[in-house]
Order: structure tokens, then C-alpha cells, then sequence
């Protein structure tokens, strides 16, 4: 895989000593590793090896990854080996995508309790489709299926966002057959938008109740009961976004839409266009006028202002299981699936695909195929050890108003 010519690293390496000085004391300990590791992937300030075909003797260079899960160039070979392991749980049924949005109005309360908010939205996302699928009115069925986080839009503004993926069925409640969704048809969005609502807004009075939540800043005024309870009908009278697609009829389309939302982070190298003059260009895909593709210049600090408004809380898991898929009883679960629909284990025959995608991204690492003569394999021949970073944070970037 090529190395895109502009990289997110390139802006942290430039400005990220200005950026801390400016808004270094509001970051978190996670916000500030992910600037480090951002900046030092791939350099030698991270060691790395040198290797050699075995059989026309090119020799390639690289560089140790950060392996940060907020860093655009670590998650190739992660991903792929997700998706490996998520290839041993399709079911051969239609599978749904289903994405429940937070409003804009919780934006600031979300971001200051961050890890109480996610969680929150986890739980009620979760409960919800439960709730809903179990009710013999719609579908009577246990169901289950992939949770993942994303809290940007295009243009990385703070948007919390729930992506669901589940098989379009499940188990009937005695558990002896399989109950498939109706045709293009998975569950009624207007009765999920109403019990996620009702369900998150309970939590968020609950958490409040309990003193738990962090209210400064833009939300120190809601630290007063009556602004609070104001806050909350003024939420609760709007309407809750929340979108389902159309069953996806073919199983073996699932791995590719897995992969457009697992391992993600807020923007992509390849997305970059432009650092000049103390200022970002990316494009962005313009939803509200055809998807078309637009370009946004940012000033390089707002650009890593809204970079690391995405930096989950430590230890925060993005992508969760639920359902007859949570961990503690999905291989029982499973099992039971496939006797009802009437298959075997599934045969890993897109391993190798998978397999494919790893190789171009790590491209470079011993026993991987040569890049030049296509037959031989390339052997380690030199460990190269960690060097200081060629860049000093202390410094700021000339030229660049830090006030």
C-alpha cells in the first residue's frame, strides 16, 4: 500500500508543540498519548528493521508502528485480523445496519462525561433493539449483534453515533426455530427513535440524581435543577435520529461493511490535500447534496481541536457484542443458530482475501512476499534500535500564532 504523500502525523509533527501550548492543560492523559504516538509512528523514533529478499536481494526499510488506536496508520493489520475472527460468527441469513444518533443538544454534556455518556449509549442502543425485537408486535425474537462508536461527522465535528450490525432474525423465545425479519424489513425506526430517547434520557436523569456527572464550563448552568429539567424537555420534545438500511440479502457482503466501520478514526491520510501556510485541507463527502465530494480548510490548531475531540476515554471499548453474540454466550448461541438455520460451521473461504489486505498493509515485514521479484521472501537482517525523535515539541512551528 502506498504511503499517502500528506499525513495527519505531518500536522501533529508541525504544529502539535503550539496546539499543547494553547490547549494542552484542558487535554485528558489519553488526548495527549494519542498526540505522541500520532507523531512518533513509523520514525525511527520507535525503532524498526531492515529486511532482505532471499531471492534478488532487495532490502527494505521500516519504521515500528504505534499500534494507537486513534492513529490513522495502525489498523490495517489489526482490522483485517478482526474480521478473520468475525468470519468464523456470519450466519448465512440477511444481515441489517442499524445507527442511532445522539442530538446536537447533548453534544457538550457527552463530551465532558465522556465515558459515562458512551457507556450510557452502549447500554440504551443495546436495550432498545432488544426491546423492540423481542416484542412479539414486531419481531418476537432474541436477537443479537456488533455495536461500534464513531463521534465524528465528515468534517469532524463532535457527532456521537451508534453503528449496529446484526443478522435480520433470531432465536423464538423457546428457542426452537429461527424467526427471519419480513422482507426489506428489519424493525420500525419511529418505535426505536421513541424507546431510545425515553430509555437514554432516563439514565442521563439517573446519573444526574446520582451526582455523577461533570457539569463546567458550557454546562455549569445545568448544575441548577431547573435549568436541568428545562435541558431535558427541551431533548426530550425533539425528534431522535435513527436509521436502519435495507437487509443486506448476501452474507458474504457482510466483511466488507464490517470493515467500512470497525477500527475507524475520525479521518484518514488519504483524505488529506493540503498543509500550507497553517492550514488543513481534507475532503469531506457532503451528505446533504448528493454525497458529492468537497474540500474544508481548516487553521492547523482547529484542526487538531476536532482531531482529538475523537480520542476515546482510556480504556473505552468502541466495539462491543450484545444479544446471543456478547462473549459469554456467543459460541452456545451460535451453535444453536446454525442447527436452527439448518448449516454447518461456515467454511473460512474468504481467509485468504482477508490475508491479502494484511500483507498490503504491512508489506514489508519478515516472511512477506518481495515487493520487486514476487517470489522470493523477505528475511530480517537487521534490527534497527530506537533513536531520539528529529523534532523537538518545545519548539513551535515558525510563523504560527500560538495566543
Amino acid at each position: 500500500m502506498s504511503r499517502p504523500p500528506l499525513e495527519v502525523a505531518d500536522v501533529v509533527r508541525q504544529y502539535g508543540t503550539a496546539f499543547l501550548a494553547r490547549y494542552g492543560p484542558t487535554l485528558s492523559g489519553a488526548q495527549h498519548r494519542a498526540l505522541r504516538a500520532i507523531a512518533l509512528c513509523r520514525t525511527a523514533a520507535l525503532g524498526g528493521h531492515i529486511t532482505q529478499c532471499d531471492h534478488c536481494g532487495h532490502e527494505e526499510q521500516a519504521y515500528n508502528s504505534c499500534r494507537h488506536r486513534s492513529c490513522p496508520k495502525c489498523h490495517g493489520a489489526a482490522q483485517a485480523a478482526w474480521l478473520t475472527a468475525r468470519e468464523r460468527e456470519l450466519l448465512e441469513t440477511p444481515y441489517c445496519h442499524v445507527v442511532f444518533t445522539l442530538p446536537h443538544d447533548l453534544g457538550p454534556l457527552v463530551f465532558q462525561n465522556p465515558r459515562l455518556l458512551y457507556g450510557l449509549l452502549f447500554h440504551t442502543v443495546t436495550q432498545t433493539l432488544q426491546d423492540i425485537a423481542g416484542d412479539p408486535k414486531h419481531l418476537g425474537a432474541e436477537i443479537g449483534g456488533l455495536a461500534v462508536l464513531h463521534t465524528w461527522g465528515q468534517q469532524l465535528h463532535h457527532h456521537p453515533h451508534l453503528h449496529c450490525v446484526l443478522p435480520a432474525g433470531g432465536l423464538a423465545s423457546d428457542g426452537t426455530r429461527w424467526v427471519p425479519c419480513r422482507p426489506h424489513f428489519f424493525l420500525p425506526v419511529r418505535v426505536l427513535s421513541r424507546r431510545f430517547r425515553r430509555l437514554y434520557l432516563a439514565g442521563l436523569e439517573h446519573l444526574y440524581d446520582q451526582g455523577c456527572l461533570t457539569l463546567t464550563g458550557r454546562c455549569r448552568e445545568l448544575a441548577e435543577p431547573a435549568p436541568w429539567h428545562q435541558f431535558l424537555t427541551e431533548v426530550r420534545d425533539k425528534e431522535w435520529i435513527v436509521y436502519a438500511k435495507e437487509p443486506l440479502p448476501e452474507p458474504q457482503h457482510v466483511l466488507t461493511y464490517l470493515a467500512r466501520y470497525t477500527h475507524r478514526v475520525a479521518i484518514s491520510n488519504h483524505r488529506l490535500v493540503a498543509l500550507e501556510n497553517g492550514q488543513v485541507t481534507f475532503r469531506y463527502k457532503d451528505y446533504q447534496r448528493g454525497h458529492r465530494l468537497r474540500t474544508l480548510t481548516l487553521d492547523a490548531m482547529e484542526f487538531l481541536r476536532r482531531l482529538m475531540l475523537h480520542v476515546p476515554p482510556h480504556g473505552f471499548h468502541r466495539t462491543r457484542h450484545f444479544g446471543f453474540l456478547a462473549n459469554r454466550v456467543r459460541q452456545e448461541k451460535l451453535a444453536q443458530c446454525r442447527a436452527l438455520l439448518g448449516h454447518a460451521i461456515r467454511l473460512h473461504t474468504r481467509e485468504a482475501a482477508v490475508d491479502l489486505k494484511t500483507s498490503g498493509v504491512t508489506g514489508v515485514e519478515p516472511g512477506s512476499v518481495c515487493p520487486v521479484c514476487q517470489h522470493g521472501r523477505l528475511q530480517l537482517v537487521k534490527t534497527l534500535y530506537r533513536q531520539p525523535a528529529v523534532w523537538d515539541l518545545s519548539v513551535p512551528a515558525p510563523g504560527l500564532d500560538t495566543s
